[in-house]
C-alpha cells in the first residue's frame, strides 16, 4: 500500500522566472501561473475562497499574499477541528535567490490568536453592513415566478 503524497517544488534558475508545483504521487502536477497564483494542499474547501477573492497576481504583495494565507489557513483550522499548527512558512521574492523570510506559529501564537480575532469582527462588521434581502409576498413570487422555491426544495 502506497500513501498518496503532494509535494511543492519551486524554484528559481538565473535569468528565469520563478516556478512553483504541485506534484502529486502519480506523477501529474499542476503549476502556478498568473491566472492561479497559489497552489494549496490539503483541505481547501474551506480556505480556498479567501484566497480566490483576495489574490490577484499584479497588484497583492508578498506580504499581503502570506497574511491572506494565514488567514485562510486559519479558516480552515476554525471549519476542521483536524488542522492546525505549527505552521511553517517561507516567502521567497524573485530574482533574490535567498530565502529572507520564514515563519513557524504554534499553538496559541499571539498573532494567530490576533488575526483571528481581527478577521472575524471585520467579517461580523462587512457582514451587518450587507443589504437587506427585499422579500416578496407569497402570492406575488409566484405570480412572477411559476417555478417557487417550494417546489426545488425536498
Amino acid at each position: 500500500y502506497q500513501l498518496p503524497s503532494v509535494l511543492f517544488i519551486g524554484g528559481q534558475m538565473k535569468q528565469e522566472f520563478p516556478e512553483l508545483y504541485m506534484v502529486y504521487s502519480q506523477g501529474n502536477f499542476l503549476r502556478a501561473t498568473r491566472e492561479t497564483p497559489y497552489l494549496q494542499i490539503g483541505e481547501t474547501k474551506y480556505g480556498k475562497p479567501i484566497l480566490d477573492r483576495t489574490i490577484a497576481y499584479e497588484d497583492t504583495s508578498l506580504d499581503a499574499a502570506a497574511k491572506c494565507a494565514l488567514l485562510s489557513f486559519d479558516s480552515t483550522m476554525k471549519s476542521n477541528i483536524s488542522v492546525g499548527p505549527p505552521i511553517h512558512m517561507v516567502m521567497y521574492e524573485a530574482n533574490s535567490f535567498k530565502i529572507k523570510h520564514r515563519l513557524k506559529l504554534k499553538r496559541g501564537d499571539p498573532y494567530l490568536l490576533k488575526l483571528r480575532k481581527s478577521w472575524e469582527a471585520s467579517l461580523k462588521q462587512a457582514f451587518r453592513k450587507l443589504p437587506d434581502l427585499s422579500w416578496q409576498g407569497g402570492d406575488e413570487q409566484d405570480q412572477v415566478n411559476p417555478l417557487a422555491i417550494t417546489d426545488i426544495l425536498p
